[in-house]
């Protein structure tokens, strides 16, 4: 997961894909597609807009005291896994229709405020066409496999994607 997005060998998805989302949104080089409910697939040139709205945003201090009780929790076998926030991806299409489906974001706590507005301005550049989802399925594609990206180094992924031509 970088930012809103969730990458893996086949495709590039806002918020978190699987069995318990209803509905998911995929990002390729050519469309935009959603499935589900709402399901349409529309080129790039015809989207307009691509917002998310509602995406889990908390400081870093709050972050990690999250975290924190989670561990305590469990490790006193009180957990209880919950389940994501929710996050709405609303399209517009050239010819005026709106689509709104609903995601699970990816983030296990929370996003930082400086990610969300990161991956706001690539879903800019991917509908004004000057970036492509191209850019992170290349990115995933040359990792090294290791683990699980810090904020920080989320947000450094984001902004590389955002000074690439």
């Amino acid at each position: 997961m970088v930012g809103l997005f969730w990458i893996d060998a086949e495709n590039v998805h806002l918020g978190t894909p699987g069995a318990t989302a209803t509905a998911e949104v995929l990002l390729t080089p050519e469309v935009l597609r959603v499935t589900g409910p709402a399901a349409g697939q529309w080129p790039w040139g015809e989207v307009t807009s691509l917002t998310v709205t509602g995406a889990p945003v908390r400081s870093a201090g709050v972050r990690w005291a999250g975290r924190a009780a989670t561990v305590a929790a469990a490790a006193l076998d009180l957990w209880m896994p919950g389940s994501p926030e929710m996050m709405t991806v609303a399209v517009g299409t050239r010819d005026g229709a709106r689509v709104e489906v609903l995601v699970p974001s990816g983030a296990a706590t929370a996003y930082t405020r400086r990610e969300v507005d990161l991956s706001h301005a690539l879903l800019t550049r991917f509908v004004e066409g000057t970036s492509s989802p191209a850019l992170p399925s290349r990115w995933w594609g040359a990792r090294d496999g290791t683990g699980l990206l810090r904020s920080r180094e989320r947000e450094a992924v984001l902004e590389e994607w955002l000074a690439a031509p």
